[in-house]
Formats: C-alpha cells, structure tokens, sequence
C-alpha cells in the first residue's frame, strides 16, 4: 500500500472532507464519493486512514504535563438546564489571578484535540476551561463520527448557553482575574463570535473559521476581535464580507487574518488539513493577542 502524504492528496478529497465534517453528506456518500480519488495506488482505506484524526501521537501538552494543573470539573448551566462537563487547565502551584479563556471545540465535543488546545493555554499563563456541550447526552464518545451524531442533536443555542456559563464560572474561580476571552474552531468559531454578541464584559474573542453573526448582531459586539481565516475555505469565508461591513460600521475593534492556500481546521494538527505554520502563526497570535487585552 503506498504511504501517503499531503501533496498525494487533491483539494477536492479536502473539500469532500469539509462537507463530510460538517453533515453536508453522510459516511455512506462520502466513502462512495472519496472512491473516485482512490486512483494510483492510493485506496480508499488508506484515504480514510489519512485523513481520520490522529488523537495518539499528536499531543503537544500532554496530561501529565509537569508545567500545569489540569482536571475535569462539572459546573451548571443554569438556562440549558444541564451540568457540563470541562477541562480546567492551569499553571501549576498557581498563587495569583490569571486571566482566563474559555477554548470551545468544534462540532464533536471534547476530543483529545481541544483539551490539548486548553493545556497549552494554560502552559502560556492562563486558566483555561474547555467546556463538552455533548455532556448532557453523556459526553465525547470517544469518535468524531459519533461525536457529531450526538452534536446534531443539541440545539446549538442551548449550547450557547453552556459556553457562556464557562465564563461564568471562570468569572467566579479562586484563580481568575476576571479577564476573560474566548477562543473557539468551526462551531467553537461561531460560539466565539456568539460569545462576544452576547457577553458585553468579555475581553476578547478569537473565532478560527467561525460563522458569522448577523447584521443585528454584530451590533452589539464590545469585545475586540481576532479573526483567523482559512484562504481555501469558501464555506465559512463566503459570510465575511457582510461581517466585515458590520463590523466597520459600528466600529468594532478587529482583525483579520487569512492564511494562504489553507484550508478550514489548519489548527488541527491531529488531521493532514493541517498546515503547520500557518498554524504557528495563528497560535501565536491568539496568545499575543490575549495577552494584550486579558489585562
């Protein structure tokens, strides 16, 4: 079987993966679809092996990391009616207020991917919760797949509620400074949007390749924003020209990056759409970002 990397893989197999990911067709169309690109030796099992997540061997801040203090925690969300489930993250021995952030995954739950996005917040000084939305149907299941079968069943505005009762519960916490942002992908990139529509004392939003709020809502926006953006991702970049406008119109502190020739989840190192510098870049720009404005 032939080993495949990146540059085998054409934008097209990317594109299906991104309607797949986002329920647009199911696994029985897209396995029927990814077998016209299993041509050249490449098969459509090593296509779905390439392309499927890599939870194992892609951790950059594992559990056990020496440098944090990371646990699960349960707090309640009063207007969905739930308890949720989160990871809460921070430097170890902690003995001052740290700003916090609120990490928001994508449209799957907590997987192994977002929690080791809120320990590497805590590893840059923060105190991060990375809530599960899917805990009132039992939580991340343990598959993307699954995951998303479960998240479709949630309403995403009572999931909205939950993430905004995150920062309540970082706004309480013995070792919070109060100084809160969020920082969400895909789904958790409209959450953050949401957020800031939402949260009228929150400190900062920084949505990657989030839907957009609408007209109204952008209104209402007090939260300075940095916007992380896909190049290739016309899906999600199709809705910024009218966020754009809004945003100006009612001058609202933001920022805007769009990485070349990268697709929707370059931040996801655990899948080959994965772009390593671009995601680099982003990362430290999120950190600097919070940096400046959690204070």
């Amino acid at each position: 079987m032939k080993t495949l990397k990146k540059e085998d893989i054409s934008q097209e197999v990317f594109d299906l993966y991104d309607y797949y990911a986002h329920n647009k067709i199911d696994r029985r169309q897209f396995v029927e679809k990814l077998s016209l690109y299993a041509v050249g030796g490449i098969t459509v099992s090593s296509l779905l092996s390439f392309i499927t997540p890599d939870y194992i061997n892609t951790l950059m801040v594992k559990p056990d990391d020496e440098r944090i203090d990371s646990k699960y925690i349960n707090y309640e969300s009063p207007k969905s009616g739930g308890t949720i489930k989160g990871l809460l993250s921070m430097p170890d021995n902690t003995t001052t207020k740290l700003p916090g952030i609120v990490v928001v995954h994508e449209n799957r739950g907590l997987n192994p991917y977002i929690e080791d996005v809120g320990r590497r917040a805590a590893v840059e000084g923060f105190i991060s919760l990375a809530p599960d939305a899917l805990s009132p149907l039992g939580g991340y299941p343990g598959n993307d797949d699954d995951g998303r079968t479960l998240q479709r069943q949630r309403d995403r505005n009572e999931m909205l509620e939950d993430f905004i009762a995150a920062f309540d519960y970082l706004s309480n916490h013995e070792n919070c400074d109060g100084n809160i942002g969020v920082v969400g992908f895909c789904f958790g990139g409209w959450i953050s949007n949401m957020m800031a529509v939402n949260i009228p004392t929150l400190k900062a939003a920084v949505p990657f390749y989030g839907g957009q709020p609408s007209v109204e809502e952008t209104a209402k926006i007090k939260a300075p924003l940095l916007l992380q953006y896909a190049e290739l991702d016309k899906r999600v970049n199709a809705g910024w020209p009218d966020y754009e406008t809004a945003l100006k119109a009612n001058n609202i502190e933001y920022t805007a990056h769009f990485y070349p020739e990268v697709n929707h989840g370059f931040h996801n190192n655990t899948t080959p759409r994965y772009d390593e510098k671009a995601a680099n870049l982003a990362w430290e720009r999120t950190i600097a970002f919070f940096k400046e404005k959690l204070k």
